[in-house]
């Protein structure tokens, strides 16, 4: 059975960096496309970053191109979330999401995925 697990979120002041990390357990991770993901209250779930299998390409939200970055260590079957000059509306519960699929998917799309940790809140104070 496939597992996502998260850590790493925390609080962190306006204009601050936090790493979140995602650790996939359960299959070969290689195989997996991987997304993150965030949902704000009282908001949908929204799009951030994604990553392909083997890292060669990377996807962002325009709100954080620039300032954020996804990686991933196929040895250590984990998916990074770098996040600098971090704001306030960065607060939400960021989510890792993965798809096994073997054809194109489109990466922004959170119905593209189908595995799904339990979320790492973030949150950044003013």
């Amino acid at each position: 059975q496939v597992q996502l697990v998260e850590s790493g979120g925390g609080l962190v002041q306006a204009g601050g960096s936090l790493r979140v990390s995602c650790a996939v357990s359960g299959r070969t991770f290689i195989n997996y496309k991987m997304g993150w993901f965030r949902q704000a209250p009282g908001k949908e779930r929204e799009f951030v970053a994604a990553i392909t299998r083997s890292g060669g390409s990377t996807y962002y939200a325009d709100s954080v191109k620039g300032r954020f970055t996804i990686s991933r260590d196929n040895a250590k079957n984990t998916v990074y979330l770098q996040m600098n000059s971090l704001k306030p509306e960065d607060t939400a519960v960021y989510y890792c999401a993965a798809t096994f699929s073997i054809g194109s998917i489109s990466y922004t799309d959170r119905q593209s995925y189908d595995l799904w940790g339990q979320g790492t809140q973030v949150t950044v104070s003013a």
